[in-house]
């Protein structure tokens, strides 16, 4: 919307041209979304505890956890509306990149609010069916494919990092069933990390740092091919939207620091890994985002491994999953577990954003 306007300004000043700036606007939209979040998270939290929208808390989890019962939850509406004014206040909305990520936004967050209004409504951590949600979830997954496709054609290969000649085309099909998994599979990823006060959402914020520098790289035709990674025209304008992601993290963070005042819901971790396994999709560094996201590679292998291993064999491989609870039930404070997740999460963006040059 200020691009928009800076165009019709320029007319009769050129020194509006510098709202177009691209750095310009990430710049204000990582602030405008800081903003929101900061100034209107107090009468968020305040109206969820007034209307009893509280955390169900498991039974058979830590017995440190049961003083968190009555805590708010839903919280990632903040993060929803703080991320969606500031980019349509400072993104190019002509671009089609924001359009598929909008759509992630809104169709997985809502998919989150209804497994959260489910679980308030019937007192427990039920919510939405495995199959409800992985349906839901899929359909809004493949509406997204498909709008990239629709935009920006068939043109689909998969490179790896640490090799510059290692990119090769993997047909339409494959594409479609692995751009599936990366934007279904990051959606739960994050969501089953989100156990603990601020767990998730800092990696969310470096991941999508990460990413933003990605993007901006792949968009400038000089940088891209100084890095040897594809060019992608437009795909800078994606720094934008990770701007907001990174400035309404930021604000969420505020309350959501341990220990917690609020939490984010499944309508928050549910949107905000589907926007990271978007984004990787459309920058064509799948890999390079399963490097960055370790932290929830492994919360999710950790949920895979503990199901089948006492499926097939009647065993526990890990005290409690998600793995962190395993470090909690060993007697790891918990902010001692987050920090230390948080750690790792930026060791591994590291390791990628430097494999993107190790070529």
């Amino acid at each position: 919307m200020i691009e928009y306007l800076s165009n019709y300004l320029i007319e009769y000043n050129q020194n509006f041209a510098v709202l177009n700036y691209l750095t310009l606007r990430t710049v204000a939209g990582t602030i405008t979304a800081l903003l929101i979040a900061i100034f209107f998270g107090q009468f968020l939290i305040d109206t969820l505890s007034k209307f009893q929208f509280s955390q169900t808390i498991r039974e058979d989890g830590p017995k440190t956890h049961l003083s968190k019962s009555g805590t708010p939850t839903m919280g990632g509406i903040l993060i929803i509306i703080s991320l969606l004014i500031s980019n349509l206040l400072w993104s190019d909305l002509s671009n089609p990149f924001i359009w598929i990520l909008l759509w992630a936004t809104i169709s997985f967050g809502f998919i989150g609010f209804m497994d959260d209004f489910l679980k308030i409504k019937y007192k427990n951590s039920i919510g939405l069916t495995s199959f409800q949600k992985i349906f839901f979830q899929s359909l809004a997954a493949l509406i997204a494919i498909s709008l990239y496709i629709f935009n920006f054609g068939t043109e689909t290969y998969l490179m790896l990092p640490f090799y510059k000649d290692f990119i090769f085309e993997i047909g339409i099909l494959f594409f479609i069933v692995f751009s599936w998994f990366v934007i279904v599979g990051s959606s739960n990823a994050v969501n089953l990390t989100d156990g603990l006060d601020g767990l998730a959402i800092l990696p969310v914020i470096l991941i999508a740092g990460a990413l933003g520098i990605i993007a901006y790289a792949s968009g400038n035709t000089i940088i891209a091919d100084y890095l040897y990674i594809p060019y992608i025209p437009n795909s800078g304008e994606l720094i934008v939207f990770c701007g907001s992601v990174i400035g309404a993290g930021i604000g969420f963070l505020w309350f959501n620091s341990y220990p917690a005042q609020v939490f984010m819901g499944d309508v928050g971790s549910l949107t905000l890994g589907a926007i990271l396994g978007c984004m990787a999709v459309l920058l064509r560094h799948e890999v390079v985002f399963a490097i960055m996201a370790g932290v929830f590679v492994m919360e999710a292998m950790s949920v895979i491994i503990q199901v089948t291993s006492y499926k097939t064999r009647r065993k526990r491989v890990f005290l409690m999953a998600p793995i962190h609870h395993h470090f909690e039930l060993k007697g790891w404070p918990e902010p001692k577990i987050i920090v230390r997740f948080w750690i790792i999460t930026l060791l591994l963006i590291l390791v990628a954003l430097a494999s993107l040059k190790i070529r």
